[in-house]
């Protein structure tokens, strides 16, 4: 399960044109990495994959419980598109 704060929803689809509401295609079979950072006192992730429009999608996320709540839904950085091209080519 997913969860998020609504009005950061809809900061991000305007910023980002991403709506947190797709962020479970990055969750189905397809590879992906993941990447954990400690930030103000709470474990984040943030996951790049490849979606099925060739391009590179990240999302930083943390767990609530048992659901993982959405922090940001972006385009990857160079740098994540690196690693995760020298991981799985």
């Amino acid at each position: 399960m997913f969860e998020w704060d609504e009005n950061k929803r809809l900061r991000n689809l305007e910023k980002h044109n991403l709506d947190f509401k797709d962020v479970a295609l990055l969750f189905d079979v397809r590879p992906t990495v993941t990447e954990t950072a400690v930030s103000s006192d709470e474990m984040r992730h943030m996951t790049t994959a490849a979606m099925n429009d060739g391009k590179f999608y990240t999302v930083i996320w943390t767990w609530r419980e048992s659901n993982r709540r959405i922090i940001s839904f972006r385009r990857a950085r160079n740098v994540e598109k690196r690693t995760y091209r020298e991981i799985f080519g």
